[in-house]
């Protein structure tokens, strides 16, 4: 399973390989030379800070390394196969169209395809494709997310939010209170949202991309 300690145990094991600090890695990349430190790790409440799915393929592009080169290498999956699964899998033009999930926004019913996907067996974790561009540069048209309605979501989490309407987006979480929820692109292009919860399906906390 893609644990939040394993992806930094990764990145240490990649700077190390490549006779480096974490800072010395982050700035090759052209990071910001704190990215990585152990001080980012942890916030000063308690919650765990993940790397972004962006820092780490500048990384890989700059040191020629692979995904499963980086993940196997921090001992995410040593055991390939055994940390393989199937998850169901729907784009989000089909995610829209109703029928594939509950009220809480698991997925039910029939005509989902399925993905292979290096993490742990989770009956409340299922694949969505990316359609569109408001997460550019981080998600693209036609990568695949993983996501998790029981997931707490916070501000600054990447998520999935469907309307009562049928429309599918992927937006950062910028604040959300009992009548309202507040939705930030990475895009520029596009502006930030506000919908009311009372127009809101389901939240799903965006937990990793396989790019």
């Amino acid at each position: 399973m893609i644990t939040h300690g394993a992806i930094w145990s990764a990145i240490d094991s990649l700077a190390q390989r490549r006779g480096l600090s974490v800072s010395g890695l982050a700035r090759l990349a052209g990071l910001d030379p704190t990215a990585f430190n152990p001080s980012k790790r942890i916030s000063k409440d308690g919650r765990e800070r993940w790397p972004s799915t962006e820092s780490i393929a500048k990384v890989l592009e700059t040191v020629d390394e692979s995904m499963d080169q980086f993940l196997a290498g921090g001992g995410v999956y040593e055991q390939r196969d055994s940390h393989q699964a199937m998850l169901p899998l729907l784009g989000f033009a089909q995610a829209g169209a109703g029928g594939f999930f509950d009220s809480g926004g698991f997925p039910v019913g029939q005509g989902w395809d399925e993905v292979n996907i290096p993490v742990g067996p989770n009956s409340n974790t299922y694949a969505l494709e990316v359609s569109g561009d408001s997460m550019m540069p981080l998600y693209r048209d036609g990568d695949v997310i993983i996501v998790s309605p029981s997931e707490q979501v916070r501000r600054g989490d990447r998520v999935v939010v469907r309307t009562n309407d049928g429309e599918v987006m992927a937006k950062i979480l910028h604040r959300q209170t009992a009548n309202l929820i507040e939705l930030h692109s990475l895009n520029p292009e596009h502006p930030p949202r506000s919908i009311s919860m009372n127009d809101v399906d389901w939240v799903a906390r965006i937990l990793w991309a396989s790019q």
